[in-house]
């Protein structure tokens, strides 16, 4: 505390000590007395950001869809047409391509799901507590692993006479080789962490009581699941399900590392860049569209109001 001189009152003081800190003591005070105006200071800056750099882009992005390119030079030309449009919808190239890649981020995040739950289950309800939390740092030590190298392990392990071509042939089978069964396999490794965090999390938070309760009552384990921790857990599914399918829509490096002759979505706009930028764009659009769309299937579900 700084000391006054004699005879100075702190009345005084505070008249001496300058505009600069009264005017700081009325803004910290306005934003004291006005919670709305302090949320809103907090926010600007971020959802300024979220604006130009994010929104923004994806404005450019659409606008750009309408441009066309000279068959001559590959230079845009900025005339608008909706031939790109046209093409992705008239192509069945593209339609294919398009339903494949949906449904590679259906299957990534169903498998996600389906592996998540058991693992989820033993780290929050079965482990003993002191050891809980080692589980989920094992679990969440791939995401510490450069992609790459994540990815280019998994071709190695499915290549051809691979580690794991090595341990099925004892029993009369072979690996599946590169295609998009390698795709799936190796997206839902990646992705896999993303679905197993939030569904521990909300399994942590169960409460005994109404495992106890449906014991209680006569239910067996399918129908607890089913009845009590499936309702419960969902948000959590849905919430995880949202990362696993909108990485897994718009991945293209694995495809091209372990998808052999498979193509998606993204590996259409990558070979488009350089060649076709309007097209590229075009193309774009549609895991944009189709992230939009499951974002409302899911909100509208209900699945997502308890989160």
């Amino acid at each position: 505390m700084t000391a006054l001189s004699p005879g100075l009152s702190p009345e005084s003081a505070t008249r001496t000590a300058g505009p600069g800190r009264n005017a700081v003591r009325r803004f910290a005070g306005a934003l004291h007395r006005r919670p709305r105006l302090r949320l809103a200071a907090l926010l600007t800056a971020p959802l300024l950001w979220l604006v130009l750099a994010y929104l923004g882009s994806l404005a450019a992005l659409f606008l750009s869809a309408f441009w066309s390119t000279d068959a001559f030079t590959s230079e845009v030309v900025r005339i608008w047409t909706s031939q790109n449009f046209e093409e992705l919808v008239g192509s069945p190239v593209y339609r294919t391509v398009a339903l494949r890649t949906i449904g590679v981020a259906l299957a990534v995040t169903a498998l996600c799901a389906v592996i998540a739950f058991p693992l989820a289950f033993y780290t929050a309800r079965v482990a003993h507590p002191r050891r809980r939390p080692l589980f989920v740092v094992a679990l969440l030590m791939p995401l510490w692993a450069g992609y790459l190298v994540k990815v280019y392990a998994w071709r190695l392990i499915l290549s051809e006479g691979g580690p794991l071509d090595w341990a099925l042939r004892p029993l009369g089978l072979s690996g599946p080789g590169y295609g998009l069964t390698a795709t799936v396999l190796v997206l839902t490794y990646l992705w896999l962490p993303y679905m197993v965090l939030p569904i521990h999390t909300a399994l942590a938070q169960l409460p005994d009581n109404l495992l106890n309760a449906s014991a209680d009552l006569g239910a067996r384990t399918w129908r607890t699941f089913v009845s009590v921790v499936l309702p419960l857990v969902w948000p959590a599914v849905a919430a995880g399900s949202v990362f696993t399918f909108s990485l897994s829509l718009g991945d293209y490096i694995t495809v091209q590392i372990v998808g052999g002759k498979t193509q998606l979505i993204g590996n259409l706009v990558y070979s488009n860049v350089t060649l076709n930028l309007p097209l590229a764009a075009a193309l774009g659009t549609v895991p944009v569209a189709v992230i939009v769309l499951y974002l409302l299937a899911v909100r509208r579900s209900g699945a997502l109001r308890s989160l």
